[in-house]
């Protein structure tokens, strides 16, 4: 693995598993009163689009981050619609 690999790796982790709490805790506490509707829809956006443009390089790094963090926050906007 080179350098700009390990880079983009280190990367995704950190941005993908920095999303996770915010994921687990409105799972476990139903509460969707602090989050935002237009910013989660506009994240998703952006966030499969990321998607898209990795898997058009065929950049590991950039597809797999965003199409974990894309499923995360599908799943809070779910919950944002549902319990709100």
């Amino acid at each position: 693995m080179d350098i700009q690999d390990l880079i983009g790796y280190t990367a995704a982790t950190l941005t993908t598993v920095s999303f996770v709490p915010q994921a687990l805790k409105t799972f476990r506490t139903r509460d969707v009163s602090g989050i935002s509707l237009v910013m989660y829809s506009l994240f998703a956006t952006g966030v499969a689009l990321w998607l898209v443009y990795g898997v058009m390089l065929g950049e590991a790094p950039i597809y797999v981050a965003n199409a974990i963090t894309l499923a995360l926050a599908l799943a809070v906007l779910v919950m944002k619609l549902r319990y709100r």
